[in-house]
């Protein structure tokens, strides 16, 4: 896949850069925004079950704060690098923008794989990054989130350590937490949600039924699980799911042509979203390499798993059927798969877009933390479709409006906002 030469960093600031120039942004504002502002590198010791002491690479980056404290989630992967860190936190910026709500990009990450660590190990993990950052986070600095391989566990044990420093009670510093300590309702759903909401409008737009629609998707963690339930509920049928298997290290393809059961395979689905192949079988399940989710004759791709997943080397494999893509992961897709996807007049949601029904629920619930009130589960799941549907509508509007793809359209109007509040605050 290319993962040599691949650099998500990279990409982030050229396609800044092509927005930026499509929109005459001045050469000042152009160099505060296409880098972080801050970086955070550290060290963190954990001492192990087994008593030896080993040390994990620990990273935070704020990218731009103008609209509001940073906003982003901690990622535990062994394949972690900085450069992903910081594409992400641009991303985060733009997805905080273009749905309009008061908050800024940031990332955190640490170099491990938690599904080979104790429970104890990844608690001291967690607790160890908090006191690494505790100057410069904060329920007005910066706020984290869950992300790849994290969870409302991890988050209460930062929480905690956090509260514990400052000796106070700061419910507002991270989101994602556990509902009865913090969290919200609709939290767990929200991303998934969300991209499924977004495609529900476009396909309104393409004037295509839902109900007579198929997907494939990459991924089986919580946001594709989620978006797959959405996406049932509406009438629709997922053919394909690709999952990464933990015991055999490589993913499959998980294919019933006649439409999965997403309830009966999250049955047998662990914690880190691997399905049982042989309960699969059981359940009618053909099983394939990993990569054959993208050659599925279906008319919608959702690729939910991480970065560069749909590029030069294999956009070619996708089925001539195919009328929408949905990045529900962020980065999936390289700018000369763009440019190829665009030649075939497929149409793409974009990932700063479309997956952004999380940070909206995590603004929800930092909102819910502040106030010290929470809301019903439909509320904050009807808030959230308010909120995507606007969004959606108003890229989409742009897109015709000014003959952009919808991902240049999302950009504008992310870049544009960003900009805005730099120069009203006088930094430029």
């Amino acid at each position: 896949m290319s993962k040599g030469t691949y650099n998500a960093y990279e990409i982030a600031q050229a396609q800044f850069d092509s927005v930026a120039d499509k929109i005459g942004l001045d050469e000042a504002t152009r160099e505060l925004l296409r880098q972080p502002m801050r970086e955070y590198h550290f060290s963190i010791p954990v001492k192990m079950d087994d008593g030896s002491v080993k040390v994990f690479r620990g990273y935070r980056i704020q990218h731009n704060d103008a609209r509001g404290p940073a906003k982003g989630g901690i990622r535990f992967h062994p394949d972690e690098t900085v450069d992903t860190i910081r594409a992400l936190s641009m991303w985060m910026t733009w997805k905080c923008a273009v749905v309009d709500i008061p908050l800024g990009g940031g990332k955190g990450g640490i170099v491990c794989d938690p599904r080979i660590l104790s429970e104890r190990e990844q608690e001291q993990l967690c607790r160890g990054y908090v006191r690494q950052l505790s100057k410069n986070m904060g329920p007005f600095q910066d706020v984290p989130a869950p992300d790849v391989m994290t969870s409302a566990k991890h988050m209460l044990w930062m929480l905690d350590e956090y509260e514990t420093i400052h000796g106070g009670r700061y419910p507002g510093f991270i989101t994602g937490k556990p509902v009865g300590m913090g969290g919200s309702l609709g939290r767990t759903e929200a991303t998934g949600f969300g991209v499924i909401y977004v495609l529900r409008e476009a396909l309104k737009k393409l004037d295509i039924d839902i109900t007579k629609t198929t997907a494939s998707i990459q991924g089986f963690g919580n946001v594709a699980q989620h978006a797959a339930k959405m996406y049932e509920q509406l009438g629709g049928k997922v053919i394909a799911i690709s999952c990464w298997d933990n015991n055999d290290k490589k993913s499959y393809t998980f294919r019933n042509k006649g439409g999965l059961n997403i309830n009966a395979l999250l049955g047998i689905t662990d914690s880190f979203g691997t399905i049982n192949k042989e309960k699969a079988q059981e359940l009618g399940c053909e099983i394939l390499p990993g990569e054959a989710w993208i050659e599925q004759d279906v008319d919608i791709l959702i690729p939910a798993a991480l970065e560069n997943q749909i590029n030069d080397e294999n956009v070619h494999k996708i089925s001539s059927q195919v009328k929408v893509i949905a990045e529900a992961a962020n980065g999936p897709t390289t700018p000369e798969a763009d440019k190829v996807l665009d030649e075939r007049k497929i149409f793409v949601l974009p990932d700063f877009l479309t997956n952004a029904g999380g940070v909206t629920c995590s603004y929800f619930e930092q909102v819910q933390c502040n106030m010290n009130y929470y809301w019903e589960k439909d509320e904050v799941l009807q808030k959230l479709d308010t909120k995507m549907t606007a969004a959606f509508n108003a890229v989409y509007d742009l897109s015709v409006s000014n003959d952009l793809k919808m991902r240049d359209a999302a950009y504008v109007i992310s870049i544009k906002r960003v900009a805005e509040a730099v120069k009203n605050r006088g930094w430029i």
